[in-house]
């Protein structure tokens, strides 16, 4: 008998099962070949915990030890950057992400391909890292399998029906019976509760369009920061020699492997020029990631009040990777009744007590 049957193998479903994994057998099933093929593996892979309501921020704070420990950050930066007219929200959005106003001559210096002619404002915080996500993934991945437990992909829930005290969940090639189910689905959470015959809490998939684009010619993009607008209307971080561009559209969209729209691809772009010297000519790849939401933005981690058999781990909502080591730590102290790492006040916040 399984103690925990975690379904997901993204971000969120390896850190619930490492955290799980001792304290009883853990068994991680995802749906696809791979782990972290959806919204994990289509990530911008940055830790900057300024965002997000104040229990996400808090969980994130937390992460920061787990994510040095684990060795997969390095650093990277964030500015902000606004035009003329963009004052009043430039200083708001400079507060909220507890960041450091900067002339356009050290602007200049940490990106050169800003346009100062663009560019009327700009502000910095050195203390943002790029993830090393892939090395996240397999060091939980690790630690359930060193405990004990199992990962096993190519394994999408067709059935969840309960017995007593024993679910049993079915594959098209496999049964599984634990004692516990961890809900960590990503995209399809509410669709895993609905499985199981738990209410469901009215998560929202969201869309978020992306390009890979040359950086400019001549330039080597690989100390830049990542570049934000004002109230995050688009964002820019180089990866692998290349530029990452997107319009942070957050799309309503149902459960799917998501793909990229071209019109939002066309209107990152152009925000990006309009900030920048660069003119794009040519993507060298484009994809769609799915952040799902709950209805207050907020995760849901924790024992189900109406089930405690069945876990949330679930709205992650863009900030899976970020807040991964307190996630960890959350639920194995909820399930245990050990101290938790963040305080009661956001605790109560995203627990699924809120929405019952």
């Amino acid at each position: 008998m399984i103690d925990y049957l975690v379904i997901g193998g993204g971000i969120a479903g390896l850190a619930a099962g490492a955290g799980l994994s001792t304290l009883g057998q853990v068994t991680v099933l995802e749906a696809e070949d791979t782990l972290g093929y959806h919204t994990s593996g289509r990530s911008a892979a940055l830790y900057e915990p300024s965002y997000g309501s104040k229990a996400v921020e808090a969980l994130g704070h937390a992460s920061l030890k787990g994510h040095q420990d684990a060795g997969v950050l390095s650093p990277r930066g964030v500015m902000l950057v606004a035009k003329s007219d963009q004052r009043a929200e430039f200083e708001a959005d400079t507060v909220g992400m507890g960041m450091t106003e900067i002339d356009m001559a050290k602007a200049m210096d940490l990106c050169p391909m800003l346009d100062p002619e663009k560019v009327a404002f700009a502000a910095y915080n050195e203390a943002s890292y790029d993830i090393d996500t892939e090395l996240l993934m397999q060091t939980y991945a690790k630690k359930i399998r060193s405990n004990g437990g199992k990962v096993v992909t190519a394994q999408r829930v067709q059935s969840i029906t309960k017995t007593g005290e024993t679910w049993t969940v079915t594959t098209a090639t496999r049964t599984f019976d634990a004692k516990n189910i961890v809900n960590a689905a990503g995209s399809w959470v509410d669709k895993v509760a609905a499985l199981a015959g738990i209410t469901e809490i009215g998560f929202q998939p969201k869309r978020r369009s992306m390009a890979r684009v040359p950086a400019p010619d001549g330039m080597n993009p690989s100390a830049w920061p990542m570049i934000f607008g004002v109230e995050e209307s688009w964002y820019m971080k180089p990866d692998a020699g290349a530029l990452i561009v997107s319009p942070a559209d957050a799309t309503p969209s149902e459960p799917m492997d998501a793909w990229a729209d071209d019109m939002d691809l066309a209107e990152g772009i152009a925000r990006f020029e309009d900030h920048t010297t660069v003119e794009v000519d040519r993507m060298i790849a484009n994809w769609a990631g799915l952040r799902t939401f709950s209805p207050d933005k907020t995760l849901v981690l924790g024992p189900d009040p109406l089930d405690p058999s069945f876990i949330w781990c679930a709205g992650q909502g863009g900030y899976g990777f970020t807040t991964a080591p307190a996630v960890k730590d959350f639920i194995h102290a909820i399930v245990t009744g050990t101290e938790l790492p963040i305080d009661a006040g956001h605790a109560a916040a995203v627990l699924p007590d809120r929405y019952r």
